[in-house]
């Protein structure tokens, strides 16, 4: 992914108003991020932690998503969850559910979409290796690095294309 700017992100949401976009906060680290290793760029508000958002390149344009994080009703450390972008395995809340409104009509009646994903949005590192769970017992997986990139693109695609449709 290429580095983003402040206009970059705050330009880039489809499915919160301006003035919303205006006043999320940003990253602390942006200029710290791996870029080169990152399929979207995904965080947690750092004023707000109910709020996430996620912002991916989409043809030649950015596509940001604003979700809200439900809170997670006293998942124990035992318990594991699976993201449904990276389909990587987590415990102890590492992976939470999001939900995104929709864009259009369809938004402005209140509609939502749901993925669980992990919670600190860090899927590309994950995929990549450079992050691992601490679930313990990683499925192995006989897919080579490209292809999980490629299943992590398609799940990302599927999911903001319930959003925007």
């Amino acid at each position: 992914m290429r580095p983003l700017t402040e206009s970059d992100i705050r330009t880039s949401f489809v499915n919160c108003s301006k003035g919303e976009a205006k006043r999320l906060g940003l990253p602390k680290d942006l200029d710290d991020q791996p870029w080169e290793h990152l399929d979207f760029l995904g965080w947690r508000d750092p004023g707000a932690p109910g709020r996430s958002y996620l912002i991916t390149e989409s043809g030649d344009r950015l596509v940001g998503i604003a979700l809200r994080v439900t809170s997670g009703g006293g998942r124990g450390f035992t318990t594991r969850s699976m993201c449904s972008l990276c389909l990587t395995t987590r415990t102890g809340g590492g992976v939470a559910l999001m939900t995104a409104r929709r864009t259009g009509e369809a938004g402005r009646q209140g509609n939502t979409v749901g993925q669980y994903l992990c919670g600190d949005l860090d899927c590309s590192l994950y995929v990549r290796g450079r992050k691992e769970s601490v679930a313990g017992g990683v499925m192995e997986e006989s897919l080579t690095l490209d292809e999980k990139v490629a299943r992590l693109h398609a799940n990302l695609n599927a999911f903001l294309t319930k959003i925007t449709n």
